[in-house]
């Protein structure tokens, strides 16, 4: 239970020792720590079949997070030169296309941001 509350739940090692605590049970963090460490990777094998596939047609959207008091893109990387900007995407749908229970999108709809035909033309 204690493992499913730490992956499931955007708790702390010690917000689930607290948990546990008001249940009775007196457990350390490092031992629920410990618990994760061990069981979290079989939870994942054994649930990972149990996940729907994705749709074959996929829709690209970005998402603005505030770096440094600046608007930046999520998956632009703030940190890269502006030349390079345009290829950041790339790791980013690298990772999505990489997924087990991902299709092979069919069609990938984006707006028309220079940085998406020349990524999705180098994972295909």
């Amino acid at each position: 239970m204690a493992v499913g509350w730490y992956l499931r739940f955007a708790f702390s090692y010690r917000n689930v020792e607290e948990l546990l605590a008001e249940r009775g049970l007196s457990v350390d963090h490092v031992t629920v720590w410990r618990w994760v460490q061990r069981y979290a990777p079989e939870l994942e094998r054994r649930l990972r079949s149990r996940l729907d596939s994705t749709n074959d047609s996929w829709r690209v959207d970005e998402t603005y997070v505030r770096v440094k008091g600046k608007w930046v893109y999520l998956y632009r990387a703030p940190w890269t030169p502006p030349v390079r900007r345009s290829t950041s995407f790339s790791p980013f749908l690298n990772k999505a296309l990489g997924g087990e229970n991902h299709a092979a999108p069919r069609v990938i709809n984006t707006d028309k941001h220079a940085a998406y035909p020349a990524a999705i033309v180098d994972n295909r």
